[in-house]
């Protein structure tokens, strides 16, 4: 489980395609200093299991099933990606709960200065819409955000400082697509609901 607080901004050192799936190499020394093989990784909110450490670098292994549902199929050496490793017993929270379970990829409508952040439209598949609410959790290529404004086709999230600074969501232009996961409890209470 991971919370959607991004601990450390990551660098791809390799991307290579295999078998359908994408072997990477990510360099995020904190991360990988507190991760050992088996473990999971949240890589732009992609839960990864680590399956060689070396240094300061991570290896993952992106089978085709997480290929076709994320934006990982992009990723290139030298990109910059948001990393987490999962939450401890004991750590605190800070954002939501986070699988690292990709509902599904949105693509950036767009990106308007707002005071000293930024509000970011994100247009979004109905199947992670459905689970959105004004004021809900949602999460942005693996960070926690709260939903500002929720359209028919898109919602709106406001970044502030903080996040621009700490993420990779500072990068973000209209167009790029994003990785989206619902909060989990909505879908909870669906299921529930529906029976």
């Amino acid at each position: 489980m991971f919370t959607g607080i991004v601990r450390e901004l990551g660098v791809v050192v390799e991307a290579e395609d295999a078998g359908g799936g994408k072997s990477l190499v990510v360099r995020a020394p904190e991360a990988a200093a507190r991760t050992g093989v088996g473990d999971s990784v949240a890589i732009n909110g992609c839960c990864l299991t680590a399956t060689a450490i070396d240094g300061g670098a991570m290896a993952f292994h992106a089978v085709p099933e997480t290929i076709a549902r994320t934006t990982l199929v992009s990723l290139e050496p030298d990109a910059r990606v948001n990393v987490e490793p999962a939450l401890r017993a004991g750590e605190e929270l800070g954002g939501h709960y986070v699988q690292g379970h990709v509902d599904g990829v949105g693509r950036i409508q767009s990106v308007e200065a707002e005071g000293e952040g930024l509000r970011v439209f994100v247009e979004a598949p109905a199947g992670v819409l459905r689970y959105c609410v004004e004021k809900g959790s949602i999460t942005v290529d693996g960070v926690s955000l709260t939903v500002a404004e929720l359209g028919d086709d898109a919602f709106a999230v406001a970044l502030v400082p903080h996040t621009l600074e700490a993420t990779t969501l500072s990068e973000l232009r209209p167009g790029q697509e994003v990785n989206l996961e619902a909060d989990v409890l909505a879908k909870y209470v669906e299921r529930l609901i529906s029976r």
